[in-house]
């Protein structure tokens, strides 16, 4: 999130970190613009509910060429740092909005976007991994079948499906541990929001998430010997092709 309180700090991390595949993070909702725009954002910050974002951007007039403005103000200050470009993804999966797909594919190809992410949770891995669970996440089918299409036409890749949807804020030890034997065949991405410790910002912009477990069950030794058992291969956006 390159416009983000902490960006300079995660800009310098991550280029002590060569082998870090980093990837944009493009915020257009619950967040702040790097461009001062009042169309997007009256207040200095995007709105946060997407129906009302959602409806903004399709709709109104002069929208579209602000929204561009932003993205490509975005890439720009990703390649400012000097750090490869893994993946695009968006705060809050905005880019399955098809106006921020659109734009993002189009002003990508300026930055050398090579992969996306895909919003794509199957339920049958959740199921199998925690039956007695009844919650799940929400499933994008419509609007993942047709953003995948669009990346197939232009060369960009994707992952086959993505985890932390459903669990987002509590991809702890023990979901970890539950999911690995039932990741289905192919490419999977799994994501979550680590951290060292609950600071006041996460706890307001994250209420009820669970940081500091997740960041537990990155660095677990149990995972780790896990996924070696299972014969699973730790890879980036990067490392895929455009037909996996």
């Amino acid at each position: 999130m390159v416009g983000a309180p902490a960006a300079a700090d995660a800009i310098e991390r991550a280029r002590r970190l060569p082998s870090l595949k980093l990837g944009l993070h493009v915020v257009l909702i619950d967040g702040a613009p790097l461009l001062p725009n009042r169309l997007l954002a009256k207040t200095g910050r995007f709105d946060s509910e997407p129906l009302a974002v959602g409806l903004r951007y399709f709709f109104r007039p002069g929208m579209r060429g602000a929204l561009a403005a932003e993205i490509r103000a975005q890439f720009e200050a990703f390649r400012a740092t000097g750090l490869r470009l893994d993946h695009v993804d968006t705060h809050k999966h905005m880019h399955l909005h098809p106006t921020v797909a659109r734009l993002i594919v189009e002003i990508g190809r300026d930055y050398d976007m090579r992969a996306m992410r895909i919003p794509d949770e199957p339920v049958a891995p959740l199921r199998r991994a925690f039956p007695q669970q009844r919650r799940h996440g929400p499933v994008y089918r419509l609007t993942n079948a047709v953003l995948r299409r669009r990346l197939r036409r232009q060369g960009i890749v994707s992952t086959n499906q993505v985890f932390g949807l459903a669990w987002s804020g509590g991809m702890d030890e023990e979901h970890l541990l539950g999911l690995l034997p039932h990741l289905p065949e192919g490419v999977s991405e799994i994501y979550c929001h680590p951290a060292v410790e609950r600071s006041p910002e996460l706890q307001s912009g994250m209420p009820g998430y669970r940081n500091t477990d997740e960041y537990a069950a990155l660095i677990s030794p149990a995972v780790r010997r896990r996924i070696d058992e299972l014969g699973i291969a730790l890879i980036g956006y990067s490392d895929l092709t455009p037909s996996a």
